[in-house]
């Protein structure tokens, strides 16, 4: 039985080997740049993926490794080439500074340009959408937020709602009451954040949208008042 069981995981571990077996490395090194300034971007994790292709498009492997750029943006890594993948994911760990990203970039490239590579990073800037409700006549309306910047659901980045009065319901929703709220969040630097505000009253519904440009390493303020 013990020899049975034996072979059984021997030949489980020899699957495992073939599924994720290597074909020699390729030494790397290069930067991982700020988008606007081209400046370096210290501490940054970057973690790795092969793609492999498949019937519905090219399938990421599990993490085959990861490097951290130093305290000037530069990194040096030895990537680990994996059978039959020819493109590799790079995945930049998100942070309050820098948002996710995920470039991919081709076996062909990474040879030839091994020691030169280049990663462009986008930043964030601070946000604060505020919200006050004025009216006095109307017993009960509902107001609904959100926003958007590259048609990327600005709700999904760090945030914080504080509220002064009547608290939304759940989140991003007021419903009557004496409201005066801030969100405090994260948008990109130097583009346009679209905020939509959606106002249910006298049983009419009234859809806004406003745009704001969020200029980088300043407090960008909306307020929306109704």
């Amino acid at each position: 039985m013990r020899y049975l069981l034996y072979i059984v995981a021997v030949a489980w571990s020899l699957i495992l080997i073939g599924c994720t077996s290597t074909v020699g490395t390729v030494d790397i090194a290069g930067k991982v740049l700020d988008e606007f300034t081209k400046e370096g971007t210290p501490k940054r994790t970057v973690i790795i993926h092969g793609l492999k292709y498949a019937e519905s498009g090219l399938i990421p492997t599990d993490e085959i490794g990861r490097f951290y750029t130093d305290s000037s943006g530069h990194f040096t890594y030895t990537l680990k080439k994996i059978k039959d993948v020819y493109r590799y994911n790079f995945v930049f760990v998100a942070d309050s500074t820098y948002s996710y990203s995920a470039q991919m970039v081709s076996l062909a490239e990474l040879e030839l340009n091994s020691k030169f590579l280049s990663f462009y990073l986008e930043k964030f800037t601070d946000l604060t959408i505020k919200i006050e409700r004025i009216n006095k006549t109307v017993p009960i309306d509902t107001l609904f937020i959100s926003w958007k910047t590259d048609d990327i659901d600005g709700r999904i980045y760090p945030h914080k709602v504080v509220n002064m009065g009547a608290v939304p319901d759940f989140e991003f929703r007021w419903i009557g009451g004496k409201v005066k709220s801030f969100i405090e969040t994260k948008t990109f630097a130097n583009k346009n954040t679209v905020i939509h505000m959606y106002l249910f009253r006298n049983s009419r519904a009234k859809e806004m949208s406003d745009t704001i440009f969020c200029l980088r390493d300043v407090k960008n303020s909306f307020t929306f008042k109704y």
